[in-house]
């Protein structure tokens, strides 16, 4: 079962990453090569740096391109229907803030579950604070990226607690499984806490304190 459920969330990551990373790269005036690659960058960057921190090379969308195939048919339909409809219209100006955050938020639980179980498949189920951290990067990683190609300070430093709940949520699945042995509840939990905390951060504007410096 936790088999399915680790591909359902794989599934859900790279098409919602996707989505985000052809949104921004339609937002950022990219061409349809552009789209494409922010897109694939975003679903798929944060599975490489995993793969890399644990040393499996080469990575896995490199051996299993399946899910870099998936993102470029995601970003491909994006900007087609973008396309056709020349953007979005000014009376809808806030839906691309609210979509980025939507699959932003999706993306994130979802890779986080999937950094966390291909860690413990890969034999680290006892070292808690590397689970934890693979869960993190996986689902961070790809935005950063996205950020850093598309000109923006990076979403993980400044707004709605981005990272915390990844990490806050990486935690409790470590601990549900050590408590009960039971991935796919620790799975589930999971994904469900990290949803609920960045839509509260989102509804509340939490943000975690900066310095506010006068220029």
């Amino acid at each position: 079962m936790s088999v399915i459920l680790l591909g359902i969330f794989d599934f859900i990551g790279t098409v919602a990453f996707a989505i985000s990373g052809a949104i921004t790269g339609i937002h950022k005036k990219m061409d349809v090569f552009g789209v494409n690659i922010l897109a694939i960058v975003t679903a798929c960057g944060g599975g490489v740096i995993r793969d890399i921190v644990m040393g499996s090379f080469p990575p896995q969308m490199f051996v299993n391109p399946f899910y870099v195939l998936v993102a470029a048919i995601v970003a491909n339909i994006v900007f087609l229907i973008m396309y056709y409809h020349k953007g979005v219209p000014k009376k809808f100006s806030g839906v691309y803030d609210r979509g980025l955050f939507v699959f932003d938020t999706l993306g994130l639980s979802a890779f986080m579950v999937d950094g966390v179980m291909i860690g413990a498949n890969f034999g680290y189920e006892d070292n808690l604070f590397l689970l934890v951290f693979l869960g993190f990067i996986t689902g961070v990683g790809g935005g950063v990226l996205r950020d850093v190609l598309s000109n923006q300070m990076p979403a993980i430093f400044v707004k709605h607690v981005y990272a915390l709940p990844v990490i806050i949520g990486g935690i409790l699945m470590v601990f549900i499984h050590e408590m009960m042995n039971a991935w796919n509840a620790a799975m589930v939990c999971s994904f469900v806490l990290v949803i609920l905390l960045r839509v509260l951060a989102r509804h509340f504007r939490w943000n975690l304190p900066k310095v506010q410096i006068n220029e």
